[in-house]
């Protein structure tokens, strides 16, 4: 029996998993025997979360072999305070709650487990954007994942499996490769009065700047369908961010398919830098919550086309796999799968 959890600033799922003995040559995989979901500021803390799933399972407690808890926050010494919420965690804390050995209790960032999701998600649960892509089976492996923020994350191959590592590189400075993205530097830089980070735009509140900068820049007209549209969605940037998508792809209103094209290509850019720092022969993988609400727009074709505008590795980035995940609940999976490789053998 495994333990694994997936903590975030609005909601945390924990799951209790059983592992499945594999036929022969085949690798171990993971059943689900019970997952609840918390909303997480409704809890004063993991360890509160745990005790009450575990409470769920009358009479003897299942054993836990080992467990591992994805979290938003930076992982040091087996310690985290989560950046979005008023918790403090602690791997000698969390074994004791569990009553599991403190070696088989794990806490990881939220983008590294989701890295190492990726891994098992089933084929349906995934979608290849680039045609020309090779499956080399091995190699390391780049992880970009934009949602509220632009996490990162590589999966390190050692020879015979993969092994993820955390990053904090979507705090990387933006490099723009068009007057158009200077303008757009400039821009956001008086915005934020100073540092301009790949996050600052591949986000959910990054995409919204966008557009509003391709507004000031008076090249395109707003035009007065999109303008009474925005209006009933004041305040929510969510619902924003889906109404332009909505005008650009199915209304063909010309600038929401510029914002959306200036977004996807900023987000190849910074993709193929992903690869690039890696050497990923193993691909790359798209995670988080924004690639697959974007999912028709990569047909417009500008994220490869930034992805592999990188001058004399053009050629090596073409071959490159790329694969959009569909699954939202990679971290999870992750986290399951990293407590049954990395700590329960």
């Amino acid at each position: 029996m495994l333990l694994a959890g997936d903590i975030g600033g609005t909601k945390t799922l924990v799951a209790l998993m059983e592992s499945q003995t594999p036929s022969q040559g085949a690798a171990a995989s993971l059943k689900v025997v019970h997952q609840e979901k918390y909303i997480s500021k409704d809890h004063p803390s993991l360890d509160g979360i745990v005790v009450d799933f575990l409470a769920k399972f009358p009479g003897k407690r299942p054993p836990i072999q080992a467990a591992c808890f994805g979290v938003a926050g930076a992982i040091h010494d087996g310690k985290c305070r989560a950046t979005n919420l008023p918790w403090s965690m602690d791997e000698i804390n969390l074994s004791k709650v569990i009553q599991c050995d403190r070696p088989r209790v794990k806490l990881l960032n939220d983008v590294e487990a989701a890295a190492y999701g990726m891994l098992f998600l089933e084929p349906a649960e995934l979608i290849d954007l680039n045609p020309a892509g090779k499956d080399l089976g091995h190699g390391n492996i780049a992880v970009v994942a934009a949602g509220t923020g632009l996490g990162e994350s590589i999966l390190y191959w050692d020879g015979k499996r993969h092994h993820p590592v955390a990053s904090e590189g979507g705090h990387c400075s933006f490099a723009p490769q068009t007057e158009l993205e200077v303008n757009l530097w400039r821009h956001l830089r008086a915005k934020f009065n100073g540092h301009v980070s790949y996050e600052r735009i591949l986000s959910g509140q990054g995409f919204s700047d966008l557009f509003d900068f391709l507004v000031q820049t008076a090249s395109f007209s707003v035009s007065p369908s999109l303008i009474k549209a925005l209006a009933t969605v004041a305040g929510d940037t969510g619902k924003r961010n889906a109404l332009i998508s909505e005008f650009g792809l199915e209304k063909g209103d010309e600038l929401c398919r510029e914002a959306l094209g200036l977004f996807l290509s900023i987000y190849g850019s910074e993709a193929g830098n992903m690869a690039l720092k890696c050497v990923a022969h193993g691909g790359v993988y798209l995670a988080g919550g924004i690639a697959p609400k974007m999912r028709k727009a990569f047909e417009l074709g500008t994220f490869l086309e930034g992805f592999m505008a990188k001058g004399r590795f053009a050629t090596m980035l073409s071959g490159t796999r790329v694969r959009l995940a569909l699954n939202q609940e990679a971290g999870l999976i992750g986290s399951a799968y990293y407590a049954l490789n990395h700590l329960a053998s």
